[in-house]
C-alpha cells in the first residue's frame, strides 16, 4: 500500500501534486542554502516569527511550510511526503489532497502563532505532513475493519509520531498536533461514508 514501485516518470505522472510539492521544497532548500546574502535573506523573510506576524507579515503563516532548518529536517519530511502522499492524493483526489496538505500546514502555523513563543522562529512542512496522517486517521475511523492493512500501518505511525514529537528536542509540538487535528477534521468531511472512494 505504501511501498512505492513506480518508476520516476510514472511517479510524476500518477502523483503530480506530491511530485510538485517535493520539487518545491527541495528547490527552496537548495536556493536558501546557497552562500549568498539574498538566499539567507529569503530564508529569514519566510520563517515563522510570531511577533513579526503580529506586525503584519502575514505571509509567515504560509511560507514556513516550504522551508527547512537542515538536510535531515528536509529529508525526514520529504520522505514522509514521498511515501504517504501518493496514496492520499489517489484516494482523496488532487484538489482535496492539496486542501488537506495546505490547510493543515497553515493552521499548524496559526496555532503556533496563538500558542507558541513569540521569539522562537519555526520552519518545516511537519504540520502538513501530520495533516496527511490525520486524514488517514479519519479514513481509518470511517472504514473501521474494512481495510485492516491500512489500520495496522497508520495507527502505529500516528502514535509513534505523536510520542516522538514530545520526546525530541526542538520540535514544534504545537504545529505537529494542530496539523494532525486539522487533517483529521478535514478527513472526516472528505471521507464520510457517502463520499468514500473505493480503496485499491
Amino acid at each position: 500500500m505504501f511501498i512505492r514501485r513506480e518508476s520516476f516518470s510514472q511517479y510524476i505522472r500518477l502523483y503530480p501534486l506530491v511530485s510538485t510539492l517535493l520539487a518545491i521544497n527541495i528547490l527552496v532548500f537548495i536556493v536558501t542554502g546557497l552562500p549568498f546574502q539574498g538566499s539567507q535573506q529569503l530564508y529569514y523573510t519566510g520563517m515563522g516569527i510570531n511577533y513579526m506576524i503580529s506586525e503584519g507579515e502575514w505571509w509567515r503563516l504560509i511560507t514556513p511550510m516550504f522551508l527547512h532548518a537542515g538536510l535531515m529536517h528536509l529529508l525526514f519530511n520529504m520522505f514522509s511526503l514521498f511515501i504517504f502522499g501518493p496514496e492520499l492524493e489517489r484516494v482523496a483526489g488532487k484538489a482535496r489532497f492539496l486542501t488537506i496538505y495546505l490547510l493543515s500546514g497553515v493552521f499548524a502555523n496559526i496555532a503556533y502563532f496563538f500558542l507558541g513563543n513569540d521569539l522562537i522562529p519555526h520552519v518545516g512542512a511537519s504540520g502538513a505532513i501530520f495533516g496527511i496522517f490525520g486524514a488517514f486517521g479519519a479514513l481509518v475511523y470511517y472504514t473501521k475493519n474494512a481495510f485492516p492493512q491500512l489500520r495496522q500501518i497508520i495507527v502505529p505511525i500516528i502514535v509513534i509520531s505523536v510520542i516522538m514529537t514530545f520526546l525530541q528536542p526542538g520540535v514544534n509540538v504545537i504545529g505537529h498536533i494542530a496539523g494532525l487535528i486539522v487533517g483529521f477534521i478535514i478527513g472526516l468531511s472528505y471521507f464520510h461514508p457517502k463520499r468514500i472512494i473505493s480503496w485499491r
